[in-house]
């Protein structure tokens, strides 16, 4: 691996400060960073000069983030592709689990499912990028849905009641909002043999740059394999897998 520059990482250090401080002193950045007050003022005026700091407009004591900044991060977010991302993050998390990893985003009442990584046992879900499924029914649905306002899901199912998939699909609102505000609650969500009597699934929401729940990333795994310890480990690792995915996209807790 090359040497990193150490001006370059000092830099970044000062830059990465601005994450969590609108504005900062350079007395405050020499006390952070803990680096000499010569360097700090000559990285200062390099970083103004490119456009990555400007003077807050106090006397020039202060600085704050510049455009370059902001030029830079939209250039990113502009290049961002959800299911490239999100299938490179899923083999990722499948190459983990050995079980069937899916991404899926919400369009209406319905879940689809825009990238997928099988697992290596014989037993395997069968399902296929493309495929739409009643988002009430899937935990990568509840996961989306659960960012929804009262009011917007209201809307959305009416009064009408739930199709069922399975025998243990919810086929009501009042049960559903009761799930959702769960899963809001603690962040992931869960799903048993209610969109297939053979499968259960455990899903985490994916947010962008933003800060907007714009996917969610489930593992799926066959009954046979099923069981508490499972469940309590794949959470963790598809909680983990939505929040790699959600950095990739940007986003910053």
């Amino acid at each position: 691996m090359a040497r990193a520059v150490p001006a370059l990482q000092r830099a970044f250090d000062i830059l990465e400060l601005f994450l969590d401080e609108p504005e900062l002193s350079a007395p405050e950045i020499t006390g952070k960073l803990g680096l000499p007050r010569t360097t700090v003022h000559e990285l200062l005026s390099t970083l103004v000069e490119r456009g990555y700091l400007v003077p807050s407009g106090r006397g020039g004591a202060r600085y704050r983030l510049g455009v370059r900044g902001f030029q830079l991060g939209s250039a990113y977010a502009d290049r961002l592709d959800l299911a490239r991302e999100g299938q490179l993050v899923a083999e990722e998390v499948a190459a983990e689990c050995n079980e069937t990893v899916h991404i899926g985003i919400r369009e209406g009442t319905e879940v689809l499912y825009i990238a997928k990584v099988d697992s290596g046992h014989p037993v395997r879900m069968v399902s296929a990028v493309g495929r739409r499924l009643p988002a009430h029914c899937t935990a990568v649905g509840k996961a989306l849905l659960a960012s929804l306002p009262t009011p917007e899901l209201d809307e959305l199912y009416g009064s009408e009641a739930l199709r069922a998939m399975t025998d243990n699909s919810i086929t009501n609102l009042t049960s559903l909002r009761a799930e959702l505000d769960n899963v809001a609650e603690c962040g992931r969500s869960r799903e048993y043999c209610e969109s297939n009597d053979a499968v259960a699934c455990v899903a985490a929401p994916v947010h962008d740059h933003y800060g907007v729940v714009v996917a969610a990333m489930s593992i799926a795994v066959p009954i046979p394999r099923w069981n508490d310890a499972a469940e309590s480990e794949l959470t963790e690792t598809v909680m983990r897998g939505a929040g790699n995915l959600s950095e990739r996209l940007g986003y910053r807790a």
